[in-house]
């Protein structure tokens, strides 16, 4: 199955607890491919995470899907080994593969042995160079796109999202939907994909994260097999979007008893010295804590929602502050007008020096420990690369949400938040709210 996965690790990184004791080595290989390690022998296992930049947001003009459906296909079957060859070898080997894309990336991950570094790699490496492709393949995993097309093509919280993209981006990428459209999808071919395939795995745009059970030395080898015989490089990554986002209502109707909204206004990029500032702002405001203002004004005084967030959005190419909420038709308009209030407040009052001090205990402390795993920590490496980190991030990342003031946070929520644009899609039929 292919994996429709929005990539929220920008959201999330900030908030990664210090680890001292993750030790980051600096690989790169024989043939120059860089990658990033963290040794740990006690188990007989080793966790790989590879990422190539790009992901869908590289399809072919008039092509839109091709990545997605060349990636739910890396599995199928390669070289020798048809799909059931392919699922058959994994199993007997104890291996783990998914292989993912989205608008930032194709990810592959891989789990296995020590004892079976050697097949699994092999296999692994099949799997990515030497895709099969074969037609009753494609057919299957196409028919699988296009249904799920159109069971998003129902979903109100689908609609909200492609209408919002689409209103935002236009025709970037960011714009459309990944996964293309059933037309799309119906019509792309065999050689559609090969060319997908080409454009994407490519090693001037590949990370790789390796948390286990291998030493420096194997990994460097590991890396120009894998990776070795790919193309350098592909076509260029689309240009960076300002998002246009005017403040406004925009109703998309549906039959539902409730309405669901997806808000959003232009944003700040991860690289910006005021990140961390945005990022308390953004915990104390509405980012998933129940002691959030949005939580609190929405939902425990009023009643209107179960659950009403707000995150930012940063992205390769584009910087959204974005939120979500869901109310019942006759009271989703309440709900807007609570968010649009507190949008206000925050941005002309800044928030309160106890607000501040826990958001910073919140996030230095109290955060659900990430790295508690060796396929977690894989893919927290890559994903630290993916947005521009250093490798001693993870040891300094307290110390800079530490730093960040009053009135840093202050300053940021006038020049960040903009009330009078923000923007919400509403799909349902909302009572008493007219688009604007």
């Amino acid at each position: 199955m292919i994996r429709f996965a929005t990539a929220l690790f920008l959201g999330t990184a900030a908030a990664l607890p210090a680890r001292a004791e993750v030790d980051i080595q600096t690989i790169t290989s024989p043939g120059g491919i860089n990658a990033w390690l963290v040794e740990e022998h006690s188990l007989p296992f080793i966790a790989l995470e590879i990422a190539f930049v790009g992901g869908n947001s590289l399809d072919v003009e008039g092509k839109r899907g091709a990545i997605n459906l060349m990636t739910g296909l890396l599995e199928e079957g390669s070289g020798d080994l048809d799909a059931r060859g392919f699922a058959r070898a994994k199993e007997a080997l104890a291996t783990s593969f998914s292989f993912s894309s989205d608008s930032e990336q194709l990810s592959i991950s891989a789990r296995f042995l020590t004892e079976n570094f050697d097949a699994s790699v092999a296999l692994l490496r099949d799997a990515m160079q030497n895709p099969r492709f074969d037609e009753a393949d494609i057919e299957r995993v196409r028919a699988q796109v296009i249904s799920g097309l159109a069971f998003d093509a129902k979903d109100p919280n689908d609609i909200a999202g492609k209408t919002f993209a689409t209103m935002a981006y236009g025709e970037h990428p960011y714009g459309t939907v990944a996964s293309g459209t059933p037309e799309s999808v119906a019509a792309l071919t065999r050689d559609d994909l090969v060319e997908a395939h080409r454009n994407v795995l490519v090693r001037d745009r590949v990370l790789v994260g390796a948390v286990g059970d291998i030493t420096p030395e194997q990994l460097s080898s590991l890396l120009d097999l894998l990776l070795g015989d790919l193309p350098k490089s592909g076509p260029m990554l689309p240009p960076k979007v300002e998002p246009l986002i005017e403040g406004g209502i925009t109703v998309v109707e549906f039959d539902t008893p409730q309405s669901v909204a997806l808000f959003g206004q232009p944003g700040i990029a991860i690289d910006d010295e005021d990140y961390f500032a945005a990022v308390l702002l953004n915990q104390i405001l509405g980012g998933g804590s129940f002691e959030s203002r949005l939580m609190q004004e929405v939902r425990e005084k009023r009643g209107l929602t179960y659950g009403v967030y707000s995150y930012l959005h940063s992205r390769d190419l584009a910087n959204a502050l974005m939120g979500s909420v869901s109310s019942s038709n006759d009271r989703i308009a309440e709900a807007i007008t609570v968010i649009k209030d507190q949008w206000k407040l925050a941005s002309e009052n800044g928030v309160t020096e106890e607000e501040l001090r826990n958001a910073k205990t919140f996030l230095t402390g109290a955060y659900p420990l990430r790295f508690d795993g060796n396929g977690t920590i894989a893919g927290i490496l890559v994903g630290m690369q993916l947005i521009g980190l250093e490798s001693d991030y993870i040891k300094t990342r307290n110390e800079r949400v530490e730093r960040v003031t009053l009135d840093d946070v202050k300053r940021v929520a006038g020049e960040l938040m903009d009330p009078e644009g923000l923007h919400f899609v509403v799909v349902g039929k909302p009572e008493g709210l007219a688009a604007e």
